[in-house]
């Protein structure tokens, strides 16, 4: 048997388990790999939203981190809620010079509508993170927010993932889910061009960390040697499914089903 891609997550918690680190670990284990973490925060949140956020110490963090890759070692990692600048080029420094693939979703707004991040950490996101990621996967208000573009269309997301690679991304993932229309388009741009990938739209409320699933996958596809226009593919498809079959948990936007491959295979 092949060792599992080791995939360190550097996120916040959530509290109800659908987003965030927990999120992250069962993506991670779903598609076979072995997920590590550093906690950047601790929010109070259910499916209704989040009422409270308790960020960790920079110093905390960055142990976590060297505690990990100085004695287990990564394949990849993957960034999400980094909320303050200092926090941004804390981790940058720690990632720096390791090689490993790095996912970063620049998770910037709760499902909710609660703001997770300050507004220097988004410059030091662009400027000290951004340069290190294999890809870089903001939705569509999120690349508005990070390019100045108008992101309401295809072309939209085109446009603002190729001004993402100028400015610095080695790839860029724009997703569609926040774009109207019954397909839900992701544009990639990356070295080697660009991708269109399409599915059917889901009609559900129950789509709570979808962003940080989807990341979460792609790291797992890349640390187990995939390209990246495969793990994402891969990661598309796992994401689709726990969607679809999300088990209908919460008053609000529920989680998705990140265990449906494991009970696939029973």
């Amino acid at each position: 048997m092949h060792k599992p891609a080791r995939v360190l997550i550097i996120a916040g918690s959530d509290s109800g388990g659908g987003a965030g680190i927990q999120a992250d670990i069962k993506t991670v284990t779903a598609l076979g790999g072995y997920a590590m973490t550093a906690i950047t925060a601790l929010t109070v949140q259910n499916t209704l939203g989040v009422t409270d956020v308790f960020e960790a110490p920079e110093h905390i963090v960055r142990a976590q981190m060297r505690a990990v890759l100085s004695d287990i070692g990564a394949d990849a990692a993957k960034t999400g809620m980094l909320a303050n600048a200092a926090l941004v080029e804390a981790v940058a420094e720690e990632l720096s010079g390791g090689g490993l693939p790095l996912v970063a979703d620049p998770v910037m707004v709760a499902k909710g509508g609660a703001s997770l991040i300050e507004d220097d950490a988004v410059e030091a996101l662009v400027g000290a993170l951004m340069p290190l990621a294999a890809v870089i996967t903001p939705n569509a208000p999120e690349a508005a927010r990070l390019t100045g573009l108008e992101v309401e269309d295809a072309d939209g997301q085109m446009a603002a993932a190729e001004k993402l690679m100028e400015m610095g991304a080695a790839a860029a993932l724009v997703k569609g889910g926040h774009v109207a229309g019954e397909t839900v388009r992701d544009v990639l741009a990356f070295e080697g061009g660009t991708r269109v990938f399409e599915s059917p739209r889901i009609n559900t409320q129950h789509t709570h960390g979808t962003g940080c699933t989807l990341a979460s996958a792609i790291a797992t596809g890349l640390g187990a040697g995939k390209t990246l226009p495969d793990a994402v593919e891969a990661a598309r498809d796992y994401v689709h499914h726990a969607i679809l079959y999300a088990p209908g948990f919460g008053k609000g936007a529920g989680p998705l089903d990140h265990g449906w491959t494991l009970r696939a295979k029973s």
